[in-house]
């Protein structure tokens, strides 16, 4: 596959699996061997471990990405996101808070055969549990 199709591809990974929920797109673009390099607790891997992984985002927290950057080269893609939502649920251990957030990360897919074959993310945790007033803020942090 081309860039440019690498990149429509993982667009429609973030619009049609993680904000519409479409768990059925997972066997059309991620592959059965899919590898997760920083999987949530207890989340195994395969195309299962990534249900998994969709299903904590989805049920935890109801959200809507925003794609700043896609870029491409060779059979990687690197993604930098903003997303907005409130928890909703159980998300990680943590109960439902009801409280908005906007955080960024940054993902790296790459792929194989046309289909999403390895990830690694590094996401705003810090940003994200403060937001949701787990952790306080630091002193002088804006409100």
């Amino acid at each position: 596959m081309s860039e440019t199709e690498n990149k429509q591809l993982l667009r429609r990974y973030y619009e049609e699996v993680l904000t519409q929920g479409r768990l059925d797109v997972l066997e059309t673009i991620a592959r059965a061997d899919y590898v997760e390099h920083n999987p949530f607790p207890g989340h195994g891997q395969g195309l299962e471990g990534l249900r998994q992984r969709v299903n904590t985002l989805r049920t935890g927290l109801k959200q809507q990405f925003t794609l700043e950057h896609l870029i491409a080269e060779g059979d990687k893609v690197a993604v930098l996101w903003t997303t907005r939502g409130t928890q909703v649920g159980e998300f990680l251990g943590l109960p439902p808070t009801g409280k908005s957030y906007t955080i960024q990360g940054v993902d790296i897919h790459q792929l194989r055969d046309g289909r999403m074959a390895e990830h690694w993310d590094v996401v705003d945790m810090y940003g994200f549990l403060i937001q949701l007033g787990v952790v306080p803020a630091p002193s002088g942090a804006p409100a």
